[in-house]
């Protein structure tokens, strides 16, 4: 090389820019020095600095054993040549620069992307597969047609906003509008906290409310004691299976995978007990699996003497007995457990059959909770038996009276006032 020198600490030559010459106080480049790692390795640091304003750019090269001092010096200059010709071309950037770079990065990412790489991986681990489910098919459904291919960053509020409304005219329940805005609500918070967004556009889209159409009631839908008692009587015509799954249903108000999730050995027929331990869920890409309960809690519910003769009678009547740890509802000709989406089918055929209108799972629950709350049992102990992680829950969702308890509250009023007699 035509120009080189050597500086304290430094061994190699030191190359001034191409085509020019060293000049003082001019920024040298590149620069090679001789180093040893912790073990005792030996490598070569070739330093580039393009501009006094950037920081500087290094790598490392570590000779061959065996090669020579000249054979080495030789090599590294042309090392020292090929990076600084990298560096020019801008292949190579400093840490700070990639940091920058991979920031920018992050913030051209669209709503689709950030959704499937980031939210959902996240919500994978942190979220039953019951919701992870929810949440895709919300994703995909209704946000990725409509923003999905915007860059995450430049979506506004009033996107979101349209977004929510364009599907609250389509017809869709209140309660599927929220589970949109919910979902939304996470993912750009998500993107906030981790700094892919500077400002999350949630912050100016409102909830969204009913239609004027649609009215929003306050009742928790349950059936009155009468249709419960007509249900019953109905039931006494139907397959002893299906008696002795509804009947257990009336009887707790367990959920509809909570009762499908049973098995023999968690009946306690002698005391009459029965522990909740377990649940199935189904999706469809997943099929029927086994989860934990909702608050992921097991519970020990009492039952009615009458469910647990039916039981009994259902247990003798399967062609041999079942093992503690088979299902106590199972397929039709099937060890297989039973698909909790088929008990909504079977209740809406049921219904059809013997009057009972809009017959679900989920209607029995709020049964069971409405019926023994309006007659005098305390919250605490509803609370336990219907498996909520606290009584607030139960308060939120059953804090209701039916007719018959309204009307029994104002004649307890009404009575108070007549016995008051006006002093002489």
């Amino acid at each position: 090389m035509a120009y080189f020198r050597e500086l304290p600490g430094f061994s190699g030559p030191f190359f001034p820019p191409r085509g020019g010459t060293f000049r003082e106080g001019e920024a040298v480049m590149p620069s090679t020095r001789k180093l040893t790692t912790k073990s005792g390795k030996t490598f070569y640091e070739i330093r580039v600095r393009l501009s006094r304003k950037r920081s500087e750019l290094t790598t490392r090269w570590y000779p061959p054993k065996g090669w020579s001092e000249r054979s080495i010096q030789r090599e590294l200059a042309r090392q020292a040549a090929d990076f600084e010709r990298r560096c020019r071309a801008g292949e190579v950037f400093s840490r700070a620069e990639r940091i920058a770079r991979e920031e920018a990065a992050a913030k051209e990412i669209t709503v689709r992307k950030f959704g499937e790489e980031v939210f959902m991986p996240t919500k994978t681990v942190t979220c039953s597969e019951n919701t992870r489910y929810t949440f895709q098919r919300l994703l995909r459904k209704h946000v990725y047609p409509v923003i999905g291919d915007c860059m995450l960053r430049d979506v506004t509020g009033a996107q979101i906003s349209a977004l929510l409304l364009d599907y609250q005219s389509t017809g869709a329940k209140h309660s599927s509008c929220l589970r949109v805005y919910g979902v939304l609500q996470l993912l750009f918070k998500m993107a906030y906290l981790n700094d892919t967004l500077d400002k999350n556009p949630m912050d100016k889209v409102t909830r969204p409310r009913p239609r004027k159409d649609e009215g929003k009631s306050n009742e928790v839908e349950s059936f009155t004691i009468d249709e419960l008692r007509h249900i019953m009587a109905c039931l006494e015509f139907e397959p002893l299976k299906w008696q002795a799954l509804v009947r257990l249903m009336i009887d707790t108000g367990v959920r509809r995978g909570e009762v499908c999730g049973l098995q023999w050995g968690d009946l306690n027929l002698r005391e009459n007990t029965v522990t909740i331990s377990r649940t199935l869920n189904y999706t469809s890409d997943r099929g029927v699996f086994v989860s934990t309960t909702k608050n992921g809690q097991g519970r020990v519910v009492d039952i009615d003497p009458s469910v647990a003769a039916l039981l009994r009678r259902y247990r003798s009547e399967l062609k041999k007995r079942p093992a503690p740890e088979d299902f106590l509802f199972t397929r039709d000709g099937s060890t297989e457990p039973l698909n909790p989406i088929a008990t909504n089918r079977y209740m809406r055929h049921f219904g059809d059959k013997y009057g009972v209108e809009n017959m679900h799972p989920h209607k029995l629950r709020h049964t069971f909770a409405s019926i023994a709350l309006t007659n005098g049992a305390d919250v605490v102990s509803i609370s336990k038996i219907l498996g909520h992680s606290d009584t607030s829950i139960t308060l939120r969702v059953y804090a209701h009276s039916d007719a018959e308890s309204r009307k029994r509250a104002s004649n307890v009023f009404r009575d108070a006032v007549r016995d008051k007699k006006p002093k002489k």
